[in-house]
């Protein structure tokens, strides 16, 4: 299967039957290059990747300046410390799930909830997991 095919099935899919969908998804390799994206999924910084990736080795190192990605910056919320980061914007937010290889991002707006987000990134990251990457 793609990377894409993940992208569009897994996280740019359905939600609940309700025809909502997440906003823009991804998987971006550690090195900061795009194993696929959703067409929405904004233009980043290889700066904004590392900083991503710094906050989950130094859990707590995005929390005085934000997340950024593609510009849009992020208030950062609960996660989980080197597994999950969440961020928050207006009505929406993003969810990132760390695996062996990669980053899953999730990107959201009303009417999705950021448990939905959560739910949709976390279990395509679980996965990756699993499969060794």
């Amino acid at each position: 299967m793609s990377w894409q095919t993940y992208v569009d099935d897994h996280l740019m899919c359905d939600i609940d039957g309700q025809g909502q969908h997440l906003s823009a998804a991804a998987i971006v390799g550690h090195d900061g290059s795009v194993w696929a994206q959703s067409s929405t999924f904004p233009q980043f910084k290889a700066p904004e990747i590392a900083g991503i990736l710094k906050d989950f080795e130094e859990p707590g190192h995005l929390a005085p300046t934000g997340l950024y990605l593609g510009g849009n910056k992020y208030m950062v919320i609960q996660g989980e410390p080197g597994v999950v980061i969440r961020g928050k914007k207006g009505s929406g937010g993003i969810t990132i799930k760390k695996t062996g290889q990669a980053l899953v991002f999730g990107v959201y707006e009303e009417p999705v909830t950021p448990g939905q987000c959560n739910m949709i990134v976390e279990r395509l990251g679980d996965y990756l997991i699993d499969q060794g990457l």
